[in-house]
């Protein structure tokens, strides 16, 4: 059980025109393994059902033990050559995204802690 200090990101990409499986491909083949390399903890990942957002979101959400810990994992994912090869590799032909929203949520005192 995740001890009720963790904290919990969510991000939202909104997707490139058309860039939506390379991105959803991105993750599923080299950005996942490299979360979990650098303590990134991958809860799930969704897309939407329904357009518009279907066609251009991917939605997941991250444990963190803290944000200082959150910090310092992003800081050195986003250093990692491996990420900075497969980022550069799969934006040859324009960026997956044109926004990434995240915002860093703590349990309510009535919440269900995910196991």
């Amino acid at each position: 059980m995740p001890a009720s200090t963790d904290v919990f990101e969510l991000r939202v990409y909104h997707a490139a025109e058309g860039k939506l499986p390379d991105l959803l491909a991105r993750f599923r083949d080299h950005t996942d393994k490299l979360f979990a390399k650098h303590g990134l903890v991958s809860v799930a990942y969704w897309t939407p059902l329904d357009e518009p957002e279907k066609s251009n979101t991917l939605t997941y959400i991250l444990r963190h033990p803290s944000r200082e810990a959150a910090a310092a994992n992003w800081k050195a994912f986003q250093d990692d050559p491996d990420w900075k090869s497969v980022k550069a590799k799969s934006e040859e032909k324009g960026p997956l995204t044109v926004k990434i929203d995240s915002t860093y949520m703590a349990y309510t005192d009535f919440s269900k802690k995910l196991g």
